[in-house]
């Protein structure tokens, strides 16, 4: 079963409720209070799950888009910052958020890097991702 066949919402957050069995993903200290982007005002509301969220997210886009880095990631988590009256740029993500989060799921043995590419999913990664589609769509 492919990540490809299921609704990435309820792809993440049942990956969430994984990750949150493995020993080496955890929120760091004091992230209840950063914001995801300096244009948002305020931090994430669901503060407890949103670490887990976040991580299977980024799993999720490293095995879609693999091999990625911080950088294209930053993009893709992004959003639009008004500027001035009426001007609307584009911004990039908190780049510390990401980079932890990389951090611990390659420390679970999820993605590795390669040198010069950026991350890409490990066995185990493209494992668990591939039978948590499966449950999913096994359980429709």
């Amino acid at each position: 079963m492919s990540i490809f066949l299921v609704r990435p919402n309820k792809l993440i957050n049942t990956l969430s409720e994984k990750l949150k069995e493995y020993d080496n993903i955890r929120p760091p200290e004091g992230s209840e209070y950063w914001k995801t982007a300096y244009f948002k005002e305020k931090a994430p509301v669901d503060s407890e799950n949103f670490w887990y969220i976040r991580c299977a997210s980024i799993l999720r886009k490293v095995r879609k888009h693999g091999p990625i880095g911080v950088n294209r990631l930053r993009k893709k988590y992004g959003g639009k910052y008004v500027a001035k009256r009426g001007k609307k740029k584009a911004a990039k993500a908190s780049g510390k958020i990401i980079r932890v989060a990389l951090q611990q799921l390659e420390d679970a043995n999820l993605l590795k890097l390669k040198e010069r590419e950026g991350r890409v999913c490990t066995p185990d990664g493209v494992s668990l991702l591939e039978r948590t589609a499966y449950e999913i769509n096994r359980n429709k």
